[in-house]
């Protein structure tokens, strides 16, 4: 068992654990370069990080480059067998590729001589042949499943792409994804011979449906978005339950219009995996107004309590707590204490739970609070003075501080805390290990202009319209940031209906919006293009007019962008670590040591210790004594002891491996392969994957 990586993380279980051992703490030092393999198509304008945790099935990798195309090579040399380039199926379909650019991995399914790679491409979910590389055309319509379909809504407005694998089980895959702000993040079965769909459970739940009373508004199914499972599943076969974690509904940052703690929101689910019937669930972040998504999927482990084996699920967060569950019955296994929150001094309109969920054990890996005392004193002093008064004039009384238009620090920030590559489990020790982020991030909110019944003008609309569906991303001044482009001067690249078409069909990580119509992103175009000979003109459509009536008529509010709290420099404003790997005892909850992760070679060379790094990608444990890691920013592989986190070897990778590793066995030689993708932070971009073995 644990010996092959035919499922993304190693196995439907979601461990990330191998018991591979030819590799160990005694001769890891030796690995080489065994083979790379590139697609010969990376794109770091149009298309995301390549972040797939590759599966090998029969000595056959299989793996999906930065444009999505999917391949199969030689697992032991990396020759390629065959490529799939979903553009050729897709462009002359109806299937409009309305995607975010970015996959983690594949699906396998096999019966008799049948075998099949599942994975989606925008809302397509593809069955291409195993062997020959070829569509499987008997699967949905010719060859794919429009994910839009299905949903219970106008599925001319619905966004949806998941980025994360399907499950595979008894005939079924499941779905999730990344959906837009009016799309629900309904969780799907599907047959996996004919694409037909055979379950759906609603995490935005209908009249007579359990936690339907947990949204104040009545009309919030009909209207409301997300609450999805973006980052995967995970299976325990023995009892038949899939398991995953949701994200926060819409809209992320201000809940005036979805009053209550909002079920599916930010929930651990358990499903019977044949029948979609929910077992138990627990919401980890109640009336979620921090984007607090939980970010993978669960682990399905067994821990050690009162000397016996307990059957256990395990779940990190991005908020820095790792819950651990009793499988079937979903009984915290280490207590859980719903304490009292500061609400006070929240925007008018909104309305924040008194308590949330703290467990006891384990401690969170993430810092929690931010204070003065917790500024970055390595930078000089103008530039710590800066941060200083900056920091004086944001809100910054704990994780769970009201979101505010004056600025708050969200502390751990949006990508964690524990992010989605998630951690690693070792069944043997019942270790886990988890990479962290340690970066403070402002969240600014701003009141919405309230839209006219009639007599805007185009500049008018397209201004309340930019604020409400781009501003998010892109800034109130149009300037972007991090990897978001800014707008400015776009006027220079794109024509009105290249603009409309863009918005439509959506770009690298910006989604499609096809919610809006053609009139509202004319209306758009108008004030991002600069477009005077248009903007004095009466806009002739109602904005938002495609809503249905709330219940309640309160303030809205949007928020000026996903902006970090950097120094002049461009490091974080807290002081070090920046990102960090822990080992957690689970059977006591205690921590086994903490290292700081990842580095910037600058800071090295001027003698200051270990920083620690924004990360992303995950782990791998393995029974030769070792965790495999890339995932730094810093662009390194590293193999850690595990019983002591000493970093024992590391190289220089391509572009950096913003991507979880695997380990397999060919021929009885042991390989550990990863993704170098890059350009998640806006360095190198890569094509490569990159295999290493013993000489």
């Amino acid at each position: 068992m644990y010996t092959k990586w035919e499922v993304t993380g190693g196995g439907k279980e979601n461990l990330k654990f191998s018991h591979l051992d030819q590799i160990d703490t005694s001769n890891v030092v030796q690995l080489e370069i065994a083979w790379v393999y590139h697609s010969e198509d990376r794109d770091s304008t149009k298309f995301g990080p390549m972040e797939c945790n590759p599966i090998i099935i029969d000595d056959i990798l299989y793996g999906v480059s930065p444009k999505l195309k999917l391949f199969a090579i030689d697992a032991a040399t990396g020759k390629q067998k065959w490529s799939f380039n979903p553009a050729d199926s897709l462009q002359n379909k109806k299937w409009h590729r309305n995607s975010v650019n970015m996959n983690r991995g594949v699906s396998y399914w096999q019966e008799g001589e049948d075998k099949r790679i599942l994975y989606s491409v925008g809302p397509i979910v593809l069955a291409v042949d195993a062997t020959s590389g070829d569509l499987v055309t008997s699967f949905g319509d010719e060859g794919g499943v429009d994910l839009r379909s299905g949903l219970g809504r106008d599925e001319t407005k619905m966004f949806i792409a998941p980025t994360s694998p399907m499950m595979v089980h008894n005939g079924l895959f499941f779905v999730g994804g990344l959906v837009g702000e009016e799309t629900p993040g309904h969780i799907r079965a599907y047959d996996v011979i004919t694409g037909q769909q055979k379950w759906i459970f609603h995490t935005i739940p209908q009249p007579g449906e359990g936690g339907y009373e947990t949204w104040e508004d009545t009309t919030a199914y009909k209207r409301m978005g997300s609450t999805n499972s973006w980052s995967g599943f995970s299976l325990d076969e023995k009892n038949g339950l899939l398991f995953c974690g949701t994200g926060s509904p819409t809209n992320d940052f201000y809940g005036g219009d979805r009053w209550g703690k909002g079920l599916y929101g930010n929930n651990i689910l358990a499903l019977d995996a044949m029948t979609g019937e929910l077992k138990w669930h627990f919401q980890t972040v109640h009336h979620d107004v921090w984007d607090m998504d939980l970010s993978s999927p669960p682990m399905i482990i067994s821990v050690k309590r009162d000397g016996k084996q307990v059957d256990a699920v395990a779940q990190s967060t991005k908020t820095g707590h790792i819950y651990v569950f009793e499988r079937t019955t979903g009984k915290p296994l280490f207590p859980i204490e719903e304490r009292p929150v500061i609400t006070e001094n929240a925007v008018d309109g909104e309305n924040l739970w008194p308590t949330q969920p703290f467990p006891v054990l384990p401690k969170p890996f993430a810092r929690q609070l931010l204070t003065e005392n917790d500024l970055n004193t390595l930078v000089s002093d103008s530039s710590y003075q800066d941060i200083l008064k900056r920091f004086r004039s944001y809100r910054s009384d704990g994780i769970y501080t009201a979101p505010s238009t004056e600025g708050t620090i969200v502390f751990p920030g949006y990508d964690g805390g524990g992010e989605w590559g998630g951690p690693a489990y070792d069944p043997h020790t019942q270790i886990l290990y988890v990479n962290a982020n340690e970066m403070a991030w402002v969240l600014n909110l701003v009141e919405m202009d309230q839209p006219k019944d009639e007599g805007h003008t185009n500049l008018e609309a397209g201004t309340i319209l930019y604020a409400k569906n781009c501003m998010a991303c892109h800034g109130p001044e149009r300037l972007g940031g991090g990897d978001v482009p800014s707008l400015v001067g776009v006027d220079k690249k794109y024509t009105l209906p290249k603009f409309k078409e863009l918005v439509t069909s959506g770009r690298r990580m910006m989604p499609g919006f096809t919610q809006l119509t053609e009139l509202e992103k004319e209306a758009i175009g108008t004030y991002v293009l600069d477009l005077k000979n248009k903007q004095s003109q009466a806009y002739v459509g109602v904005i938002d007019g495609n809503n249905e009536p709330r219940k309640t008529a309160r303030p809205s509010y949007s928020f000026t962008g996903y902006n970090k709290f950097l120094t002049k420099e461009g490091y974080p404003a807290i002081s070090p670590p920046w990102g960090t790997l822990n080992a957690i005892n689970l059977n006591t909850g205690e921590y086994e040591w903490k290292i700081p992760f990842g580095e910037f070679e600058e800071l090295k060379k001027q003698g200051y210790p270990t920083t620690g790094r924004e990360n992303y990608g995950g782990p791998v444990v393995t029974a030769g004594g070792l965790l495999f890691i890339g995932a730094s920013a810093d662009g390194k592989f590293r193999a850690i002891n595990k019983t002591t986190g000493k970093i024992l070897w590391e190289t220089n990778l391509p572009a950096p491996g913003v991507a979880t590793p695997a380990t397999y066995e060919v021929n009885g030689k042991q390989y550990v392969v990863i993704a170098c993708g890059g350009g998640k932070w806006g360095g190198k971009a890569g094509d490569a994957y990159v295999a290493f073995a013993l000489p």
